[in-house]
């Protein structure tokens, strides 16, 4: 005859089943009590239930017997029982503490604000749920803080906040981007899109919370940071909170905290200012799209200080913003912006097991036989790296010198390279600041940096002085100077003075290799102005005239083939010159033959 044993030390709650009752396997015979929570025992085997030797409310030990089964020959099925508290009846099965979750989280999907998503597609934008679709592979999207609502119960009923302020205004959440192509750890990112369909996408203290919870998951997994930032800034009308002005907020220090640790990318379409345009600006690229507004006030803020009234279509607008440096990618919708960011974001997830190369002998004709004729140095960049890998970086900034991502033989790099067709190549000031942040943005990531040389050096002269050339062109020594990835440097024409220096990372002995195309020329300075320098008495000793012409074209021609590549390369100045179609076989041993040294935390300046 079974028994029915106590499993621990307990107290009885009740008995399920009266004795005499027949029971079946598994059926719930006894509850008892431990430590305030309730255990079940049931029924080992078939039959009836016997004489009980505990009743409800006395104490048993763990082992003692509570019952006993008598085996009979059949033991008909009880009476179905009603369903234990909490659990639904309905045909889904579902109990009801599930039921009011999943329809409290359908509250805060695209699906039940179909006004509002409405609204947003009428401005030609999508909502921040369909932005994380679209940059996320599918179904991996993790959210956190979904159920979150504004800090304003004081002030607005618990249906007010549901069914207006989801989430608090911010969907932040954990999701892979590209994981089909470096699989799902390295694929794996930290998400966060402000809301502009609730209260203006401004930062409440709940999506304050929210932020620093991923933020410092970001830090502590080394995850990258994807922030879409459009929104108005910081949100007076939160009143739960005691506080006055809530400047002890930490979301800033721990967005710029990330800055140099993980790649960090922003993305604003329409309006975006104040805190949101602060935290923009901490990003190590920003991607924002033609009809977007980045400011640091609002057209409320610049009134309240007194200093007029505003569109806020007046304050930030794109063009601008792309031509001063802040923008980095311009596009023209989100959706484009969406694929610019997973692009990006591939350059630090891993090598490419797929490429294809570009047709080397292309080279050998960029660079015009005559020594004067401009060219584009953009298609040097398309030359040596792999098909369609080259991603341009703040091409309305600092024209003279162009900054890009790419690939050789799947393998990520950072390529700069001065412009010939802006300026002759001269290095300014806008330049020079493009220059040395891209070095920092390569080096805290660990790529490798190709420098392509064609300069007649620094830009001069009284007005280029008076934008503080001095400081903003040694930016980009010091920035070489804390160099830890390799750094390779092709001179392709001009290689001159300090400005061609600083594109070498200080000296041509600097890079693992410096190496020359034959069209080369090398010199302290340009030739021409050289020979006007250091000829001066020679050329004043000759007639004005054809003469004088004739022996400074001479003196011009000497200086030439003196700074040529080939007697540059015979001082040992340069390590080679090489064939302009052997460029990419070049750097793909450099590569190969180099590594970047252990580190991290370099600092990424924000301009």
């Amino acid at each position: 005859m079974p028994a029915v044993i106590s499993p621990l030390q307990a107290q009885i709650v009740f008995w399920q089943v009266q004795p005499g009752a027949t029971v079946l396997p598994g059926e719930l015979l006894v509850v008892l009590e431990a430590m305030k929570m309730e255990h079940e025992v049931r029924a080992p085997s078939a039959g009836r239930l016997g004489q009980v030797f505990f009743l409800a409310g006395e104490q048993v030990e763990a082992g003692a017997q509570l019952a006993m089964i008598e085996v009979i020959a059949s033991a008909a099925a009880p009476p179905a029982a009603l369903p234990p508290e909490g659990v639904s009846s309905s045909p889904s099965g579902l109990r009801q503490a599930l039921q009011r979750v999943r329809q409290r989280h359908a509250k805060t999907t695209d699906a039940s604000r179909v006004t509002a998503l409405e609204k947003r597609h009428a401005l030609g934008l999508r909502s921040a749920r369909e932005n994380i679709a679209d940059l996320c592979d599918a179904d991996s999207f993790m959210e956190y803080g979904a159920l979150a609502v504004a800090a304003q119960r004081s002030r607005r009923s618990e249906e007010d906040l549901i069914e207006n302020t989801p989430a608090d205004g911010m969907v932040t959440g954990i999701g892979s981007i590209n994981s089909a192509l470096f699989g799902p750890e390295a694929s794996r990112a930290v998400v966060m899109a402000y809301d502009a369909t609730v209260l203006a996408g401004t930062q409440g203290m709940r999506n304050h919370q929210k932020t620093d919870r991923l933020l410092g998951i970001a830090l502590q997994q080394k995850l990258p940071v994807l922030l879409f930032a459009e929104g108005g800034g910081g949100r007076p009308g939160d009143t739960d909170m005691p506080i006055v002005a809530g400047l002890h907020v930490g979301t800033f220090a721990s967005f710029a905290r990330l800055n140099g640790q993980v790649p960090v990318i922003g993305i604003a379409a329409g309006r975006c200012f104040a805190g949101n345009a602060a935290l923009l600006g901490c990003c190590d690229l920003i991607i924002a799209t033609t009809s977007s507004n980045i400011g640091m006030g609002g057209p409320a803020m610049v009134e309240g200080g007194g200093l007029g009234v505003f569109r806020p279509e007046q304050i930030g607008p794109s063009a601008s913003q792309h031509s001063n440096g802040v923008i980095d990618v311009l596009v023209q919708d989100e959706a484009e912006a969406v694929a610019v960011a997973r692009r990006y974001l591939a350059f630090f997830q891993g090598t490419l097991g797929q490429w294809l190369a570009p047709d080397g002998n292309t080279l050998r004709d960029v660079v015009p036989e005559n020594r004067l004729r401009v060219y584009d140095t953009l298609a040097v960049m398309d030359g040596i790296a792999d098909i369609g890998s080259v991603l341009t970086l703040r091409t309305g900034f600092g024209k003279g010198i162009h900054t890009a991502l790419a690939r050789i033989e799947g393998k990520a790099i950072g390529i700069m390279a001065n412009n010939p067709q802006h300026l002759g190549g001269a290095i300014d000031a806008d330049a020079a600041d493009k220059a040395a942040r891209f070095m920092q943005l390569c080096n805290a990531h660990g790529l490798p940096l190709v420098s392509l040389i064609d300069t007649p050096g620094f830009m001069v002269g009284p007005d280029m002085e008076e934008q503080a050339q001095v400081r903003h062109v040694s930016r980009m020594f010091i920035a070489a100077t804390h160099l830890r990835v390799p750094f390779f440097s092709v001179v392709l024409r001009k290689g001159y003075g300090l400005g061609a220096m600083a594109m070498a990372a200080g000296s041509f002995h600097a890079p693992l290799f410096t190496v020359a195309w034959p069209t080369g020329e090398f010199g302290a300075m340009g030739l021409e102005g050289a020979v006007r320098l250091g000829y001066r008495k020679e050329l004043e000793a000759q007639p004005e005239g054809p003469q004088r012409e004739t022996l400074y074209d001479t003196l011009v021609a000497q200086q030439y083939d003196k700074g040529s590549a080939l007697n540059m390369a015979t001082t040992l100045e340069i390590d080679a010159v090489i064939d302009p179609a052997e460029t990419r076989v070049w750097l793909m041993r450099g590569l190969q033959s180099t590594r970047v040294r252990p580190g991290g935390g370099y600092a990424i300046d924000a301009w």
